[in-house]
């Protein structure tokens, strides 16, 4: 079950010649693969990526009827792999993946396809994450494209760009026989737009072919000799071939303006907040026509030579917009210009920051900075700034008195409870050394629970766990997910740990999906899926590889049972690796599944009971150990009615799902009886009707009675 469905999005797909498609970014980028002729697509899902994953699984059926094979592959790695089908037939084909850790994981697959090139075209669809809102590393698309010799798209966000970028990237790889890198950031994937569609088309040559007629091309390896002449192909033929390619197919885009003395040479990917700036300072409208000569690198690897000595021409100064960190475009067209002994200045990371995102704030500031030093008179005059003497005073007061909130599990998590229980393992034991993973889980690492030394990779939990094997009676825990199980952790920590004997323990947190990633099926997932196999335990694959002593706890938000298996495989006299499979459904995506059901329910007229959970402010100590033992944004503080007592005291507001967690902590960490549950009934029932009247009745008489001993106290 993915974040979102888009079911009826993808009737789009079949939009024909002449017919105008309306929609997101990353629709039409399926749509445009389909009008290409691609023969097969894989990928492993991520943001910004995942929902093209998303869409190629709810339009199987259209692509099977195109002759198109969808894969969603076990890693980037696979993804990266199934390109090799390109290198001998003229069969296009992609594959898709988040980057930069996307293309991190398929280094290997990757450098040895730009190694011995591609007869079909090849794709990489990479989303690019980067900025404050990047979930992994600050790194770039860009070195590896310059590392392994694999071009650069990096298109202007308009749906009708992206949807040209992936048409020419096809036919740019085909000609210079090398995979063609197609970059999309966050908000590229999501721009809406529209674009006149051509018919969709089946590959001339097919997959049968290929497979009836194998053709081996042994030059074609990644082996002596011929990776000596693969080098020389890709400076003497490849690189020649792509760069007339990206300049006779017009790949970069200009854009004219007034001054002439001065221009702009951006990354596609920048366009839409470089002109923001631009519109907001007054150098340019709210159509995009600006007052300074725009240079649009949608090819931003290879560059043109040629392209930048005629932009450059008769100007004083350029200003670079490259984001990220070092600076290899600026680098490259400084180069470039002085051997042809252009004296053009080069203005980037002297005038915009050499790290970070580049946000309309930061461009706009660069652009002032720029136009200051080379043609101040495009500046409007400074207007007068406009004060709020209340704001510094509130500002203070938010310092001092608001405590930021870091992201922390979603209300109901089954992974909150099990490091609850860690937590209070940790009381008895001591602390603990955690080798975290990547997932949802990570964020035990922040506050509440505090959890967690270090990340290395998705799956590799138990590998950064190892070296730190029993010693003195301590033992390292490792936290994987079922998505990073399945990633690659089953032999990179769990068979890793059992060929080493290491002596640990290793938490496998199992929610039923990827569903840091949106709530894509896996191996493991309960759902049966008509396209894919599921159901496969992990339990299986972990005794598979030789682990002995296994338990697993098919209801995570029993604390106190976590607690007491996280202690006995912290303690226990069994040697080697110790493996606790703790089980429970996502609840986003219980509640994505459930929710339908129910409404539909309520609708038929059937009795529908849903649990949620409340304090008794009475009973409340206010002691809020609960808080801090579980997290639960559901949550918080309220004033105690008690005018006697100060301390507020813990209320569960209306977000609860009724997972139960806060009162299980209660009992485990045996806090207090505070925590009741109560049922909320749709069309009750005529029995419903008379236990509520006996219980109204009951409670009534004990209330009425306490209420006349006080009167008579």
């Amino acid at each position: 079950m993915a974040e979102r469905s888009f079911k009826e999005e993808v009737k789009q797909l079949k939009l024909g010649a002449g017919e105008e498609f309306k929609g997101e970014a990353i629709l039409a980028v399926t749509k445009a693969l389909l009008q290409s002729g691609v023969s097969y697509v894989s990928g492993y899902q991520g943001a910004p990526i995942s929902h093209l994953i998303d869409v190629l699984n709810d339009a199987n059926e259209m692509l099977q009827e195109l002759g198109v094979r969808f894969e969603s592959s076990a890693n980037e790695a696979a993804a990266a792999a199934s390109l090799a089908v390109s290198v001998n037939y003229p069969l296009r084909g992609a594959c898709t993946f988040k980057a930069p850790v996307g293309t991190n994981v398929a280094s290997d697959a990757l450098a040895n396809l730009s190694s011995g090139g591609v007869k079909g075209g090849a794709l990489i669809i990479v989303g690019e994450d980067y900025g404050e809102g990047s979930s992994i590393m600050q790194e770039r698309s860009h070195a590896f494209a310059m590392k392994s010799q694999m071009w650069l798209l990096d298109p202007r966000p308009n749906v009708q760009t992206i949807v040209d970028m992936v048409e020419k990237g096809f036919q740019l790889s085909e000609v210079s026989n090398t995979a063609v890198m197609l970059q999309l950031r966050i908000r590229a994937c999501h721009v809406y737009g529209s674009f006149i569609a051509k018919d969709n088309k089946r590959s001339e040559f097919s997959r049968l072919d290929a497979l009836q007629n194998p053709v081996r091309d042994v030059s074609r390896y990644a082996l002596p000799p011929f990776t000596y002449q693969h080098e020389h192909e890709k400076i003497e033929q490849r690189w020649p071939a792509a760069v007339k390619f990206i300049k006779d197919n017009k790949i970069n885009e200009f854009f004219d303006g007034e001054a002439k003395d001065i221009g702009i040479v951006m990354q596609g990917g920048m366009y839409n907040g470089v002109l923001r700036a631009m519109e907001i300072m007054g150098l340019a409208d709210v159509y995009g026509n600006s007052r300074i000569p725009l240079y649009v690198l949608n090819a931003t690897y290879p560059l043109v030579d040629d392209e930048f000595v005629e932009f450059c021409a008769g100007k004083k100064a350029i200003m670079v917009v490259e984001e990220g960190q070092p600076e290899f475009i600026e680098q490259a067209i400084n180069t470039m210009l002085r051997r042809r002994d252009i004296q053009t200045r080069i203005e980037g990371k002297s005038v915009l920051p050499m790290a970070g995102e580049y946000t309309g704030s930061v461009l706009k500031a660069g652009l002032q900075k720029f136009c200051i030093a080379h043609r101040p008179d495009l500046l409007a005059p400074d207007e007068p700034p406009q004060t709020n003497k209340s704001l510094p005073a509130a500002l203070e007061t938010l310092g001092t008195n608001v405590q930021g909130r870091p992201p922390s599990f979603c209300t109901g998590c089954p992974e909150r409870p099990i490091f609850s229980a860690m937590k209070l393992v940790q009381r008895e034991v001591g602390p603990l050394h955690v080798s975290a993973d990547i997932g949802c889980h990570t964020f035990a690492s922040l506050q509440p629970f505090n959890i967690g030394q270090t990340t290395m990779g998705y799956g590799l939990g138990g590998a950064g766990a190892s070296p730190l094997s029993g010693q003195g009676g301590k033992r390292p825990v490792a936290v994987v997910g079922d998505g990073g199980f399945w990633h690659n952790g089953l032999v990179s920590s769990v068979g890793h740990q059992v060929f080493n004997k290491t002596d640990g323990v290793m938490l496998i947190v199992d929610n039923g999906y990827a569903a840091a990633t949106g709530g894509q099926d896996i191996l493991s997932s309960a759902a049966n899926v008509e396209t894919r196999s599921t159901q496969h335990p992990i339990e299986k694959a972990v005794r598979g590889v030789g682990v002995e002593w296994v338990k697993h706890i098919t209801r995570t938000y029993d604390v106190a049972k976590m607690r007491d298996t996280l202690r006995e495989a912290l303690t226990t006299d069994v040697k080697g690796p110790k493996v606790i499979i703790a089980s429970s459904e996502c609840m986003l995506n219980k509640q994505r599944r459930v929710k339908p059901l129910l409404r539909a329910a309520v609708k038929r007229g059937e009795r529908v009971v849903r649990e949620r959970f409340g304090v008794d402010p009475d009973t409340c100590t206010g002691d809020h150990s609960c808080i801090r033992l579980s997290g639960c944004p559901s949550l918080t503080i309220a004033p105690n009615p008690d005018p006697l007592r100060r301390d507020p005291v813990t209320k569960v507001i209306n977000s609860c799902v009724g997972c139960g967690n806060c009162g299980e902590v209660a009992h485990a960490a045996i806090l207090c009886p505070s925590f009741f549950r109560a049922s909320i009934i749709d069309n009750p029932t005529r029995w419903d009707f008379f236990k509520q009247r006996i219980r109204d009745a009951v409670i009534g008489f004990f209330q009425r009675r306490l209420e006349r001993k006080m009167v008579s106290a």
